[in-house]
């Protein structure tokens, strides 16, 4: 079975509680979907497959990719293929715009977050998530992490104010995730030992979270801003 047909299987609160920082992009992507009003124009850049396109029913939605991060991803979905750095919309387009974990597989950071400030309208907003411990993935489309002071570096040279960041966890919850991640590390006759080893300390390392107050040692952010 692989991990995502076993993570379909656990019941919600679990999941939830194992897949913390998923689930709370998730939930930002749906509470900024809330925030948007009807017929309002949002671009999701760096849409990959489309996964939070449910949150933006009754908004013009528009999924924007290069479509080359993931094989074995389905791209059809899109409906704009374009490189980040040169968005194909006239300044002022969109009222909203998500940019979800895809900044660390561009190049150019600094001018994918531009033309998102360019394309977007006086006061529009921005829901950007970034990571700052997390594996190599997507290769060889994998670039950057970014710490708190970098990403709101980049918003603010581009443009953008109001910002406001939220750490996905803690130093806690990113050892149990770190983890949980050893075991597939395993094979053969040390994975039975490796499960009994390190499942508990994952799975009871992220209650201890809240001692961790500055949250230094994050997964990533989550990154709300709007244009100036």
């Amino acid at each position: 079975m692989t991990p995502s047909a076993w993570r379909a299987r656990l019941p919600r609160f679990l999941e939830r509680y194992l897949w913390f920082f998923e689930n709370a992009i998730r939930d930002g992507a749906a509470e900024f979907g809330r925030s948007m009003g009807k017929g309002a124009m949002v671009l999701d850049a760096g849409a990959g497959e489309g996964q939070y396109r449910e949150y933006f029913d009754h908004c013009r939605y528009v999924g924007a990719d290069l479509a080359i991060g993931d094989a074995n991803w389905n791209y059809a979905g899109l409906d704009v293929l374009c490189d980040l750095t040169r968005l194909p919309f006239p300044d002022g387009t969109f009222d909203g715009c998500l940019n979800i974990v895809t900044l660390e597989h561009v190049r150019e950071p600094q001018a994918v977050i531009g033309e998102l400030g360019r394309t977007l309208k006086r006061g529009g907003r921005l829901f950007l998530v970034v990571p700052q411990d997390w594996e190599v993935h997507q290769a060889p489309h994998d670039y950057f992490r970014y710490t708190r002071y970098g990403v709101r570096h980049l918003l603010e040279r581009a443009g953008f104010e109001e910002i406001r960041l939220e750490p996905g966890g803690g130093y806690f919850r990113l050892m149990g995730r770190r983890l949980l991640n050893g075991i597939g590390l395993f094979r053969g006759l040390w994975l039975v030992p490796a499960v009994l080893l390190l499942a508990p300390a994952g799975l009871l390392f992220p209650l201890l979270d809240g001692m961790d107050r500055e949250k230094n040692f994050t997964l990533g952010y989550l990154c709300w801003a709007r244009k100036r």
